[in-house]
């Protein structure tokens, strides 16, 4: 849970890639919110909600991506998610948050609209 700041000197990005520049968990009720903003794979800014539980059903993403992301907890510190646009799946990663609480790293591979391969590295800070 927390604010998330993207630490652009640690992270990599394969061209077209989409990049989350700030991500934001909190809860909502028995679920959680997470809010992306960031720049799409058009360069354009982008905005996702997503409202689920880490319990690896998928649940619908709103803003200027649709499809659906879904969560499953591994463990304390990790966590895996697929991210699909219909029925196609888009991209699938892990989430892994340091012992200490103060980094959160994501890898991801997938394709984007256009059927590209695309695979990134972001390491984010917590604020």
């Amino acid at each position: 849970m927390g604010r998330w700041k993207l630490n652009e000197a640690k992270s990599k990005f394969s061209a077209g890639a989409p990049i989350n520049k700030m991500a934001v968990y909190e809860g909502a009720g028995d679920s959680v919110k997470v809010t992306l903003d960031g720049t799409g794979a058009d360069g354009k800014p982008s905005h996702t909600e997503w409202t689920g539980k880490f319990d690896g059903k998928d649940y619908p993403i709103s803003g200027t991506a649709a499809g659906t992301r879904s969560y499953t907890k591994v463990d304390a510190y990790t966590m895996k998610f697929v991210v699909k646009n219909g029925s196609n799946l888009s991209l699938t990663g892990r989430i892994v948050i340091s012992s200490d609480g103060k980094t959160r790293t994501v890898t991801a591979k997938g394709n984007d609209e256009g059927g590209k391969k695309i695979k990134f590295t972001a390491v984010y800070d917590k604020q």
